[in-house]
């Protein structure tokens, strides 16, 4: 294990912690600690590995339904598992429940879960059960790279175009509603095809802007956002919503898309990669230089860190 002195001191923050993992884990495969997955090389296979927590409270509510509850469990895990270009291979499941919960509660959940890892070519394997204070699921996906190199979140190179799966603002869209923010439909099948050609790709479940940010950190680039690009939701696109509600909802974070950087002459392939009638859509670049900008009406300014952030604001603290 390699030495990084104690952990930050003070309250929890992600940014921060995952900087400080990166020293003291060893890198053991071909890609960093604080990517989406984990990679580890196994016989000439490259393994990804991703978990992912669903809690009580935080993210979803006692009324939802728990069939809905285990779907997202594994349908977040599959989506960082998208952003490698993985194929899944087997989810486990784990319950934290309360003392003397329903048995029906945690079936449908695990209902739920197989349901949706049947859908894209795997099954839930196994997993485990504990009692504790609050309701919380947590889903590990295993899967396997489509090619020796995951594209890593480091990978952006000046040249590059920034492209995006489907459409942004799904989860600024329903951020006041904790059930339909559940509804998430991983882009595995597009993540495979556009892993062909990515030099860097990821997920934006935190954002397009936090993920743009997150590119541009680990690549040491400069990426930009191309604002009129960005194809919104259509309940974000209409009329009458004010620039700041619609900004502030496209970069809330949930959408579970793909953001890849692809160099330019890749990019009229990639823009056809995707199936199944999945846009994929030009909403950027990648320029020497550093940090995140967004050109909006012929003037380029800091991209906002808008993206979702688990532990409240951390941007003034890590």
């Amino acid at each position: 294990m390699t030495r990084a002195g104690p952990a930050p001191a003070g309250p929890l923050r992600e940014r921060a912690f995952h900087r400080w993992l990166a020293r003291r884990l060893p890198a053991v495969g071909p890609l960093p600690v604080g990517d989406d997955a984990a990679a580890v090389t196994a016989r000439h296979r490259t393994l990804l590995l991703s978990s992912d927590v669903l809690v009580e409270g935080s993210h979803f509510l006692p009324s939802t339904a728990p069939r809905r509850v285990g779907a997202a469990a594994v349908a977040v895990n599959l989506s960082d598992l998208a952003a490698k270009g993985g194929r899944p291979l087997a989810v486990l499941l784990d319950l934290v429940v309360p003392r003397r919960s329903s048995t029906a509660w945690a079936g449908a959940v695990v209902d739920g879960a197989e349901r949706m890892a049947a859908r894209f070519g795997c099954h839930v394997v196994g997993g485990d059960t504990k009692p504790g204070r609050v309701r919380t699921v947590v889903g590990c996906v295993l899967g396997e790279s489509s090619r020796p190199d995951p594209p890593p979140r480091s990978g952006a190179r000046p040249g590059d175009l920034l492209l995006t799966t489907g459409w942004v603002g799904h989860g600024g869209a329903s951020r006041a509603d904790l059930d339909a923010a559940l509804d998430v439909t991983p882009r595995v099948r597009e993540g495979e095809r556009l892993a062909r050609f990515a030099h860097a790709l990821i997920d934006t479940s935190d954002g397009i802007a936090e993920s743009t940010h997150l590119l541009a950190g680990a690549s040491r680039c400069r990426l930009v956002l191309e604002a009129e690009r960005v194809p919104l939701v259509p309940s974000l696109a209409r009329p009458g919503l004010s620039e700041r509600a619609r900004w502030s909802a496209a970069f809330y974070g949930g959408d579970y898309e793909l953001l890849a950087a692809v160099p330019a002459r890749w990019a009229g392939a990639a823009l056809r990669a995707a199936p199944g009638g999945v846009p994929v859509t030009r909403v950027g670049r990648v320029e020497a230089g550093r940090g995140a900008w967004l050109e909006w009406r012929s003037r380029t300014v800091p991209l906002p860190r808008a993206g979702w952030q688990p532990f409240g604001d951390e941007r003034r603290r890590s």
